[in-house]
C-alpha cells in the first residue's frame, strides 16, 4: 500500500517506523530537514522536506497513487488542509489526521467533517485518546495497562509480576489445573526489554510484565489471582489541568459517582475555565511542587496520583513526592522522552505513560479495513494485539487451531461468539462471525490480512 504521512515529529516517526517495516511504500513529508534526514537515514522509507499543505509538494509525494494519508503535522488547521487536499485534488481514499483543538471536536463544529465539508475518514485527538487510557488504568487497580477487545467482552491485561505475586515461577499448565473456572489466556511476556511467547511448561517471573487476555466479567478475580487486591480509588489528585487531565476528570464523574476528584493547575485562567466545565471535581490554583498547594490538595489523602503536565520532569518530581508521604498511593506521570522509563524503578513511581504510543497504536488501527478492528501495540509496534472477524472467505472458517496451520508468531488470545466468551484449546473450530482476540509479530501482519481474507484501507 502507498502511504503518505505529513509531519515527522515523534508520533510521525513511529507510524512510519511501522508501516515500512510491514511492508508499506511510505513517504514523509515535513518542512524540518533534520527530522526527514533522520527518517532517510534509519527507515526504509521516503523523506521529502516541504509544506505538506502545498499540492505541488504533495504530487512530489506521489499522492496521485496513494492509498491513504496520515496528517499529523503539530497544526490542526495544515492537518485538515491536507485532507481537503488530499480528496479534492487527488481522490486519495482514506484520509486520518490528528485534531486537538477543542472547538474543532466537540458541539455543532464537529459536524464539519464529512465528505461535503473537511473529508476526514479518521480523527485522531492525542489528548482524548491518552485520557482514555488513563481512565482504564484506574479501572483495574494493579494492571499497568488495560485494552478492551469484542466489544468489551474481552479485555488485554499488562500486569506486572512482583516479589510477592503468588502465580510467579509456576509452570502455566498448572495454573490452568488450578483456576480451571478462569477465563484468560496468558500469551507472553516483556522480559529483559525482550518480548517472549509464553508456553504451557514456562514460568512468570519476578519483573516480567506479562500480557493476558480475559473475559471482562472476570477482570476482578484474575487481579486478585496475581496478588492484586486494590480497589478503585476514591481520591484521586490529577496534576495539570491541561486537555488530558480535563477530560480524565470528566469521564471520572460521568461513571464513579462517589470519587472525589481534586486537580491542580498552574496557570489561574485554565484554572478558572475548567472548573467551570466540571461538575463536582475540585480545582485547585498553584504549583504542585509547592509543598503548601499540596497540602491543600491532600496530597496525604489521595490514593492516585497522576501527574500530567506537559513538563515530564514536572511530573516526575510531583510523583517521587508523593511517593514521599509514606502512605501507599499509585503514583502515574506522563513523559515524552522515552529514556526517562530508565529511572522509573529507582524513583518508584508505579507506570510512565508515553503518549506518543497510544497516538501511535490509534493510528495503525485504521490502517486495515474489513474485519481488523482493535489493535494495540508493544514494544513499538514489534508486536500487536489485533481483534479481527471470521467471514465466509476466511481460511479459517470451519476449521480447528491445530489443523489451521497458524504462523509460530501468531498467538489466538479469545473468541468472543454471540456476545460469549471462549478461551480455545487447540480443538477449537472457527465459525461465522466469530471475533477473534490474538497476538501477532509485526511480520505476520500481512499473513493475518490474508488468514481473514481482507485488504489494506
Amino acid at each position: 500500500m502507498n502511504i503518505i504521512i505529513c509531519g515527522a515529529g515523534k508520533v510521525g516517526f513511529s507510524i512510519s517506523k511501522q508501516l515500512s517495516a510491514q511492508g508499506h511504500s511510505v513517504t514523509v513529508i515535513d518542512q524540518s530537514s533534520d527530522d526527514i534526514k533522520r527518517i532517510n537515514d534509519t527507515q526504509d522509507a521516503k523523506g521529502i522536506v516541504g509544506r505538506a499543505s502545498l499540492p505541488s509538494v504533495l504530487e512530489n509525494a506521489g499522492a496521485e497513487k496513494a492509498d491513504m494519508i496520515i496528517a499529523v503535522t503539530r497544526n490542526d488547521e495544515t492537518n485538515m488542509i491536507v485532507c481537503q487536499l488530499a480528496s479534492s485534488l487527488f481522490n486519495i481514499s482514506k484520509k486520518i489526521a490528528r485534531i486537538r483543538t477543542k472547538d474543532f471536536l466537540e458541539g455543532k463544529w464537529g459536524k464539519l467533517f464529512n465528505k461535503s465539508n473537511i473529508p476526514i475518514d479518521v480523527i485522531i485527538s492525542p489528548e482524548i485518546e491518552v485520557a482514555r487510557s488513563l481512565y482504564r488504568r484506574l479501572e483495574a487497580p494493579g494492571a499497568l495497562d488495560n485494552v478492551p477487545f469484542g466489544n468489551n467482552k474481552v479485555k488485554m491485561l499488562e500486569i506486572s509480576i512482583e516479589k510477592n505475586c503468588p502465580l510467579k515461577n509456576v509452570p502455566l499448565k498448572k495454573l490452568t489445573e488450578k483456576f480451571p473456572d478462569f477465563k484468560a489466556n496468558i500469551l507472553g511476556a516483556q522480559r529483559k526489554d525482550k518480548f517472549i511467547y509464553l508456553k504451557k511448561n514456562d514460568q512468570m517471573l519476578e519483573d516480567d510484565n506479562v500480557y493476558i487476555v480475559v473475559s471482562s466479567d472476570q477482570l476482578n478475580p484474575i487481579l486478585k489471582a496475581f496478588g492484586h487486591d486494590e480497589k478503585v480509588a476514591k481520591n484521586v489528585l490529577i496534576i495539570g489541568g491541561g486537555n488530558i487531565g480535563l477530560n480524565l476528570a470528566k469521564m471520572l464523574e460521568e461513571n464513579f459517582n462517589d470519587l472525589r476528584i481534586k486537580i491542580i493547575e498552574k496557570n489561574k485562567n485554565r484554572a478558572e475555565e475548567i472548573a467551570n466545565d466540571l461538575s463536582s471535581s475540585i480545582v485547585i490554583n498553584g504549583d504542585a511542587l509547592d509543598e503548601e498547594i499540596l497540602k491543600e490538595a491532600n496530597l496525604e489523602g489521595s490514593e492516585t496520583v497522576l501527574a500530567l503536565t506537559n513538563d515530564d520532569e514536572n511530573n516526575m518530581m510531583a510523583c517521587v513526592l508523593a511517593e514521599k508521604t509514606g502512605l501507599k498511593k499509585r503514583t502515574i506521570a506522563i513523559v515524552n522522552k522515552s529514556n526517562y522509563n530508565l529511572l522509573q524503578d529507582s524513583l518508584n513511581i508505579d507506570d510512565l505513560v508515553d503518549p506518543r504510543m497510544t497516538t501511535v497504536s490509534r493510528i495503525m488501527e485504521h490502517v486495515h479495513k474489513g474485519t481488523i478492528g482493535t489493535v494495540y501495540s508493544l514494544l513499538d509496534g514489534e508486536y500487536e494485539f489485533i481483534e479481527a472477524k471470521i467471514l465466509d472467505k476466511s481460511e479459517l472458517l470451519n476449521k480447528s487451531i491445530r489443523d489451521s496451520n497458524l504462523p509460530e508468531d501468531i498467538r489466538i488470545g479469545a473468541i468472543v461468539r454471540k456476545n460469549k466468551v471462549i478461551i480455545p484449546r487447540s480443538n477449537f473450530i472457527f465459525e461465522k462471525d466469530d471475533l477473534v482476540v490474538f497476538l501477532a509479530k509485526r511480520e505476520q501482519l500481512k499473513a493475518v490480512e490474508d488468514i481473514f481474507s481482507v485488504g489494506s484501507i
